[in-house]
């Protein structure tokens, strides 16, 4: 699972299947995130991928 906090509290998780990218990548490269700025999306440059947070409220 992937789970995102928002900052109006809400904690959001959603299961790695649904980025089978993400499901992909070794514990250690899924531990090496950021956000972009202004929080939008967390992005792996590892995995030079990212996922924009308005996609998790869908």
């Amino acid at each position: 699972m992937l789970y995102i906090k928002l900052t109006d509290g809400r904690e959001i998780g959603v299961p790695l299947s649904r980025f089978p990218w993400l499901q992909r990548a070794t514990p250690a490269q899924r531990r090496k995130w950021r956000l972009e700025p202004g929080g939008f999306a967390v992005y792996w440059d590892a995995l030079d991928d990212g996922i924009e947070v308005e996609h998790l409220l869908e």
